[in-house]
């Protein structure tokens, strides 16, 4: 019988990877912060629905979830578009645990509360999962799309819930043509930090940059669904992934000394994400970097700093990196902590070794970047240009062991020569295949052991 303790929150442990020894003069540190969270398992200490006993204790409602439907005219083709959307949502209800607080919004060129319908949220049991689902049988599809509109509605019904794990699921399969791109973006303004948002794409009318833009700044995740019948099980895993999260607005605060300054903070793994410009200053010289919620997982993050020289055989101390939540009374609880530190040496082979570490993923960033700016200029017809980037993508991914994206890869290039990084571009590539690589294009692997 599984455990179903309520202590198995998860631990957390941050290890530091870097090459410390710089040569003289030598200012720029690059480290790899591995950041893991362990205890919690894969429902976060917490059964789901179909596993908890009634009278389980300690299950009340810690965690909120809105999933937003598109039901917009263009869902009802095909027909099998809406059907699917309908019993993909079913299948997230009923992954949904005991005392979660839930909703369910139709979205259009407005945003309508389908379930519970009252301007709040509904606490998940047998019988409102019951509910839930009789509710989705009345979506129906016409209208524009405003995904705005959902958005606001989501944070308006997850402030009323009493927990701290916020968390949205959003469905559409078309281009956000019914509001402005202003207003969108001040709608993501006013969301970002209250609540984590996963986003899907289904078909491939969809736009890749408005979806990745709204995961991004939601700290959420995005992908492709081409054919609805994948929605039920990509809905389930979604969901079972959102259940498992036990601890919301865990920030990594990086402390540099005097003279020091932060270049860039970016996530690696599981996916490239730039935090550099979302950084909240936390007292002299801190800076927190939002990081979301968290599960039983593991993340890692880039972090470079300059720092002033210094002479031969002198260290310091480059930054500290702490893992912190805010506490109830206000001050922040350390959850996990790390040193970076700066050596300066007259050994050459001492300074000039690359940690294996910094170097995959610089590789891995660069990989992310190269895709997407090939795929941008095949489109605006400079297929020399395209051919080029996507050949050096095609090089990266075979050097860092990265198989999902050479295969997706594969479907866009005709590949000569992996290593050298020599391709063809395929005269005909289908919009899912290229829509799949952009999605995708951000997500990495780890270091090879």
């Amino acid at each position: 019988m599984a455990n179903f303790s309520k202590s198995n929150v998860p631990q957390f442990s941050v290890d530091i990877y870097q090459n410390e020894f710089l040569p003289e003069g030598g200012r720029e540190v690059n480290a790899i912060v591995t950041v893991t969270s362990t205890g919690g398992g894969t429902s976060g200490g917490l059964p789901l629905a179909s596993q908890a006993p009634a009278d389980l204790p300690g299950t009340r409602p810690g965690a909120a979830v809105v999933i937003m439907v598109d039901c917009s005219g263009s869902m009802e083709y095909p027909p099998t578009k809406m059907r699917s959307a309908r019993d993909a949502t079913a299948t997230a209800i009923d992954t949904i645990r005991d005392g979660v607080a839930f909703a369910v919004v139709a979205g259009t060129h407005q945003a309508k509360e389908v379930y519970p319908a009252d301007g709040g949220l509904a606490v998940a049991d047998p019988s409102t999962r019951h509910q839930a689902k009789q509710a989705l049988r009345r979506l129906s599809s016409g209208g524009g799309t405003a995904i705005g509109t959902w958005l606001r509605l989501a944070d308006r019904l997850l402030d009323t819930a009493e927990g701290s794990i916020r968390h949205g699921i959003l469905l559409t399969d078309g281009r956000n043509e019914h509001e402005k791109p202003e207003d969108l973006r001040a709608a993501l303004d006013a969301c970002a930090g209250r609540f984590t948002c996963d986003a899907r794409g289904v078909g491939t009318d969809w736009e890749v940059k408005e979806l990745t833009g709204i995961a991004s700044a939601l700290l959420g995740s995005v992908d492709i669904v081409a054919d609805p019948s994948g929605l039920e099980a990509d809905f389930r895993q979604m969901m079972e992934t959102a259940m498992g999260k036990e601890v919301a607005d865990v920030a990594l605060r990086v402390w540099t000394p005097q003279g020091a300054e932060i270049q860039y903070v970016k996530q690696v793994a599981p996916t490239v994400e730039d935090l550099t410009a979302r950084r909240a200053e936390a007292g002299p010289r801190a800076g927190d970097y939002p990081t979301g919620s968290w599960g039983d997982e593991s993340r890692d993050y880039h972090v470079n700093v300059v720092v002033p020289t210094a002479g031969v055989g002198q260290e310091m101390l480059a930054a500290r990196i702490s893992l912190v939540q805010p506490h109830p009374d206000g001050t922040p609880q350390v959850l996990g902590q790390g040193l970076v530190r700066a050596v300066w040496t007259d050994d050459m082979a001492a300074s000039t070794r690359i940690n294996p570490q910094v170097a995959h993923y610089t590789g891995q960033a660069e990989l992310a970047q190269v895709i997407q700016q090939g795929l941008e200029a095949r489109k605006q017809g400079d297929f020399d240009s395209a051919t080029a980037k996507l050949g050096r993508a095609v090089q990266l991914a075979s050097a860092s062991g990265n198989e999902d994206t050479a295969k997706l890869l594969a479907k866009v290039v005709d590949v000569v020569d992996a290593v050298t990084g020599t391709v063809r571009l395929k005269a005909r590539v289908a919009d899912a295949d290229e829509m799949t690589l952009e999605t995708r294009s951000t997500k990495t692997v780890r270091v090879k052991k």
